[in-house]
């Protein structure tokens, strides 16, 4: 048992080293024995666990694409809460994994998902899974009226996305400020600026049919 446990630990440490490597240096620019020196491993024990570095970037991907896969899951499984309120969870979600993870996210945002045409290819159909299911929870609030029949559920969620997407970006290239504060104002402007034009205005007439 404790064999075992030493190879996941081992494994586990090898990961957090290649977070820490890919966001400095960057995946195309970094080799398999900066990861190990990071990790402080022999070379060849890396190699025992992985067959590249493409296979640790593949896993650092989907164990946290799954993580935040399933928190959408979940909180749209939650019966008490609006949409609105539904995409806020989401948005905080993502936010908090920058903010405890920054580096994991920076490697996640910059190396897979913006790289479309190279790693992120290999990924597409993953990457597709967040936004069909933001775009269930668009979708409802398009069915009980609240939100515009002419913007289409899976339009809006690229936008909510982006925009999140757009914000880690701003983070990870210095470009906003980094602050608990900011993070937290963060959560609702993204809803905000997103659902602001998604909502049906309260004082808006149904159109009439000719």
């Amino acid at each position: 048992m404790s064999g075992r446990s030493g190879a996941v630990d081992k494994r586990r440490l090898i990961l957090d080293a290649a977070i820490t490597v890919f966001a400095r240096q960057g995946f195309h620019h970094c080799r398999v024995s900066d990861v190990a020196d990071q990790a402080g491993v022999a070379y060849g024990l890396v190699y025992h666990y992985f067959d590249s570095k493409e296979q640790m970037l593949n896993e650092l991907f989907l164990e946290r694409w799954q993580i935040m896969l399933d928190a959408i899951g979940e909180i749209d499984a939650k019966t008490d809460l609006t949409p609105r309120q539904k995409l806020r969870e989401v948005a905080g979600f993502i936010i908090d994994s920058y903010r405890h993870e920054p580096d994991l996210m920076k490697v996640i945002i910059v190396e897979v998902t913006r790289a479309a045409n190279s790693f992120g290819r290999l990924h597409l159909e993953k990457i597709r899974e967040a936004y069909n299911r933001i775009a269930v929870i668009v979708e409802a609030a398009r069915r009980d009226g609240t939100f515009k029949q002419d913007i289409s559920s899976e339009f809006a969620a690229m936008c909510f996305y982006g925009a999140i997407e757009q914000l880690l970006s701003g983070w990870i290239f210095d470009l906003l400020p980094a602050t608990e504060d900011e993070f937290e104002r963060a959560k609702s402007l993204v809803v905000e600026a997103i659902c602001g034009g998604l909502e049906v205005s309260p004082s808006s007439t149904p159109a009439v049919s000719g």
